[in-house]
């Protein structure tokens, strides 16, 4: 160094994050933690496969984010970026929601047709045969049978009605947190 000049630039610390999300979420988490003064880390490679095909097993993903120590209003992003973890668990637990109740339901019409087709199988074995019996535990069992889907698609589509206002009040919530954030930051 000649007269006072600097290489390269000044020195910052960093503090690192890993998030791990959902192939779809990805985007989301990294535009919500930037408002936080979060940057993704471009000295680590980041791997975002593309999302899973329907049925097939989703593999999460690993953000790797770092922002300065020294940021100013930390303590205060840090409160906000926490109320914005708690607001995406909410909208988690509550996505998941709108399948439980609707599968409960439908797994418990399916046990109880199934039941049925055994006792019908039972009357039919037994001796004498008791076919009139048999046919008559046989249209309930079957009727456990089919009916689980139809139920399931309802279910979930009065859980989405119910649910849907609630989910979309987070993220509403979420947008006021990352706003905040952001000002601090500016």
């Amino acid at each position: 160094m000649q007269n006072g000049e600097k290489r390269g630039r000044d020195f910052i610390a960093y503090e690192y994050k890993e998030v791990t999300a959902d192939p779809g979420w990805v985007s989301f988490f990294i535009d919500g933690y930037e408002n936080f003064g979060w940057k993704v880390d471009e000295n680590v490679r980041q791997d975002y496969p593309e999302p899973a095909a329907p049925g097939a097993v989703r593999k999460k993903n690993v953000i790797r984010l770092k922002r300065d120590r020294k940021i100013i209003n930390k303590t205060e992003l840090t409160r906000l970026q926490r109320n914005f973890e708690a607001c995406v668990e909410e909208i988690g637990h509550l996505e998941k929601e709108k399948t439980s109740l609707p599968t409960i339901a439908a797994v418990s019409v399916g046990i109880a047709g199934t039941a049925f087709m055994a006792a019908s199988t039972f009357a039919v074995t037994a001796s004498p045969p008791h076919i009139v019996l048999c046919v008559i535990l046989a249209v309930p069992g079957f009727l456990g049978w089919i009916l689980p889907y139809f139920l399931y698609r309802k279910g979930v589509r009065r859980q989405t009605r119910k649910l849907a206002p609630m989910i979309e009040e987070k993220y509403d919530e979420i947008c006021e947190i990352c706003e905040k954030g952001s000002k601090l930051l500016n």
